[in-house]
């Protein structure tokens, strides 16, 4: 049975618009991948749980704080679950995902009350989060932060 042109030319407008469709997908995919890691750092945080927090580090973690402090894997994993760093709330807010290839850049602003120390605060500041995709899943590999205005 032979197709008209019109057949044809729909046919063949649709195999491209799937081409193109098909990498958005895959990215759409990574975004989300990225946002739940995110979303699995914040409630490690929170939780100040070591496994989570060890699970989603990468071993090359370089952790920068907004007050120019750096920290490693394990002295950011150290600071939280022993209560140098304390997150009582924590909320993310204008967060965008950008992935490219096995590497992810995150950026939110992170609004959160704190009790570093035992003393109660707040913080709101600017986070750039860099993930990359190690065994599977998404790794926190470079973060770092900057004083927002409240």
């Amino acid at each position: 049975m032979s197709q008209s042109r019109r057949q044809v030319g729909f046919n063949a407008a649709l195999g491209a618009a799937l081409l193109v469709a098909a990498p958005l997908a895959a990215q759409t995919s990574d975004q989300s991948g990225v946002a739940e890691a995110v979303e699995a750092l914040r409630q490690a945080m929170l939780s100040a749980d070591r496994a989570k927090l060890e699970a989603i580090a990468a071993d090359a973690l370089t952790y920068g704080h907004s007050s120019g402090r750096v920290e490693n894997k394990e002295q950011f994993v150290a600071a939280i679950v022993e209560g140098r760093s304390v997150f009582r709330t924590i909320t993310l807010t204008e967060q965008t995902v950008a992935v490219s290839g096995d590497v992810a850049m995150v950026r939110h602003i992170l609004s959160a009350d704190t009790a570093d120390g035992g003393k109660p605060g707040t913080v709101r500041i600017g986070v750039l989060l860099v993930f990359q995709k190690q065994a599977g899943g998404w790794k926190l590999l470079a973060r770092q932060a900057v004083p927002r205005p409240a």
